[in-house]
């Protein structure tokens, strides 16, 4: 399959939300392996590209924008009726022309705004002509202001704003405007659909995190829980996962654990990630559920920088620390929107804690010249499994955390495509 996107872009700037918008879809399609052509302005410099529009697998093709010498004035016909300029149809021959040679080796043809705004009618009707000798591709037409409904006295060429063309699926971003966008083109709503626009909370990231993301499920979890620290059981890893598979269990959410360790002197690593794999698997996680940084490149240590972005997409944070003097990771958790669980019987965790109002649970710990030892009535898991209901449900309530998980899990690049976009291909 080859997919087609065309713009018309003149440049690149990313200020245009359009060029946004289009840099997404771009991405997806690429990320599918699927070969891509972009079609713009032959006045669109190659000297604006930056981000996903220098990736080397987009093919780029320039339409023709100049007639008799001269660059072809887009004026815009929003209004109903009226006189087009003198040399619009000869326009519409070349551009349509033009438009043939680039795609036939297409599938199918993804079109942002071409039928809707008035100064680019005659791209809309060039596409049209150009269509007749296009007869094994599928269009896309993207509408990306609000609809209107179409004027009842409205003529040719004008009207081409309000007519459907042939073998073409017309989209909205958002469902509301289906119902509208159907009355503008005079089309079933079945002959409409919604892709919706996407947050790539992962595009301006450090390197790192995006090599991660790369190796690691990061966007889809219900639950996902970063835990940087020092691999040792002072830092009782353990603990987070034994959690972690109880939360799973007792809610069925999906929950994923990423650990940003970094070795110490008083275990072995590879011993210490052995009885911490083998306690997430008892309670429920599965392999791909828990990862180490240092398994996934980078066995000194994960950057400070990353752990901050790590902490962005985050939801939960999990520390069961038999010992902290003042707890600084958990104002960093916190000051990234992740719901907080604290270890209560370490004094410097409850105090912080109480001033972030966050949920104690209760963990062995050092305190001020004695240790405390717990015990849980019934058993461990039972303990883990009452609290994790607990907590999914203050996150479920906490309307900053829950939005913060669905734009992380619902409105990005990869589920827009598969749910969305892909089907449209077919």
């Amino acid at each position: 399959m080859k997919v087609a996107i065309f713009t018309m872009f003149n440049g690149l700037d990313r200020t245009y939300s359009l060029v946004n918008v289009v840099g997404e879809h771009l991405q997806m399609l690429l990320d599918a392996n699927i070969k891509t052509k972009l079609l713009v302005s032959e006045h669109c410099l190659d000297s604006d590209r930056t981000g996903i529009y220098l990736d080397k697998r987009i093919e780029w093709a320039k339409v023709v924008n100049t007639v008799d010498g001269k660059n072809i004035t887009w004026y815009d016909y929003s209004q109903p009726k009226g006189e087009v300029h003198e040399t619009f149809y000869k326009e519409v021959d070349l551009i349509a022309k033009d438009l043939v040679k680039k795609l036939l080796d297409i599938d199918v043809c993804i079109m942002h705004d071409i039928h809707f705004l008035g100064w680019h009618l005659v791209h809309n009707l060039a596409i049209r002509k150009a269509q007749q000798e296009l007869q094994n591709v599928k269009f896309i037409a993207f509408t990306h202001s609000v609809p209107f409904s179409p004027e009842p006295n409205s003529k040719w060429p004008f009207s081409a704003r309000y007519t459907p063309m042939p073998k073409t699926t017309y989209v909205y971003p958002s469902q509301c405007g289906i119902s509208a966008l159907a009355k503008q083109y005079n089309v079933s709503e079945n002959n409409c659909s919604v892709i919706n626009n996407t947050l790539n909370l992962l595009e301006d990231m450090s390197d790192e995190v995006k090599d991660i993301s790369k190796k690691f499920d990061l966007l889809s979890p219900d639950i996902l829980i970063i835990y940087p620290a020092r691999l040792t059981p002072g830092k009782k890893q353990e603990k987070v996962v034994a959690l972690a598979g109880s939360i799973k269990k007792a809610t069925e959410k999906s929950v994923k654990v990423i650990f940003c360790d970094f070795p110490s002197m008083d275990i072995k690593s590879e011993s210490y990630k052995n009885i911490i794999r083998e306690l997430a698997y008892s309670f429920g996680l599965n392999t791909e559920d828990i990862a180490f940084t240092t398994d996934l490149g980078y066995p000194n240590g994960f950057p400070r920088k990353g752990v901050l972005e790590l902490f962005t997409l985050s939801n939960l944070f999990i520390c069961p620390s038999y010992s902290e003097s003042f707890g600084l990771i958990v104002l960093e958790a916190a000051s990234r929107g992740n719901f907080l669980v604290l270890n209560q019987a370490v004094p410097a965790l409850k105090e912080i804690g109480e001033d972030l109002n966050a949920y104690f649970m209760r963990w062995d710990a050092r305190n001020f010249g004695f240790n405390t030892r717990e015990t849980y009535h019934s058993s461990e898991q039972e303990y883990y499994e009452d609290h994790g209901q607990k907590i999914v449900n203050l996150i479920n309530k906490n309307p900053v955390i829950n939005s913060k998980t669905i734009i992380r899990q619902r409105y990005n690049p990869k589920w827009v495509f598969k749910n969305q976009l892909k089907p449209l291909l077919k």
